[in-house]
């Protein structure tokens, strides 16, 4: 199969790879650039584990072709932070007991980041709608909820 050279931002750095046709983003970043925080869930675009920010956009990366990236900014979980210093999502997300087992935790920052960008004060219905892609088993999402609205100044954390 022939290789197709990819190149596009990763989390503000600009990366060079080459995919197989056909390979998904989610592919692309775990095993060809090591970026581990987008988790492989389903694999069919059902529980939002894989979310990253395409152009400011929230996609599923398992669902999402690599090679249409291409000249595009792609940003994940590892992206948020500044350094040793947590994104404010990040710290919420902590401050507000909002994971559990973790693993739906990097859809769900990347859906709350995605929401925050376009809205910097949303509304609880907001709020649900915006992680409405993610599925969670652990926390009953009140703390994912109350996190994010804590994020964005909404309320105080619990």
């Amino acid at each position: 199969m022939t290789k197709i050279p990819l190149q596009f931002r990763h989390n503000g750095r600009d990366v060079a790879i080459f995919v197989d046709g056909g390979t998904n983003l989610l592919v692309a970043l775990r095993e060809l650039i090591g970026d581990m925080t987008p988790k492989f869930g389903c694999g069919q675009g059902g529980c939002g584990t894989c979310s990253v920010l395409i152009d400011g956009e929230l996609h599923l990366s398992c669902l999402t072709l690599a090679e249409t990236v291409a000249d595009r900014s792609v940003e994940t979980l590892d992206g948020m932070k500044q350094g040793p210093n947590l994104h404010p999502l990040q710290r919420a997300f902590a401050d507000n007991f909002a994971a559990q087992c973790g693993y739906c935790t990097p859809g769900m920052l990347m859906a709350a980041k995605a929401l925050l960008d376009r809205n910097p004060t949303p509304s609880r219905a907001d709020v649900v709608e915006a992680i409405s892609g993610n599925i969670c088993r652990c926390t009953g999402y009140e703390p994912i909820i109350n996190a994010i609205l804590a994020a964005a100044g909404g309320r105080a954390s619990a």
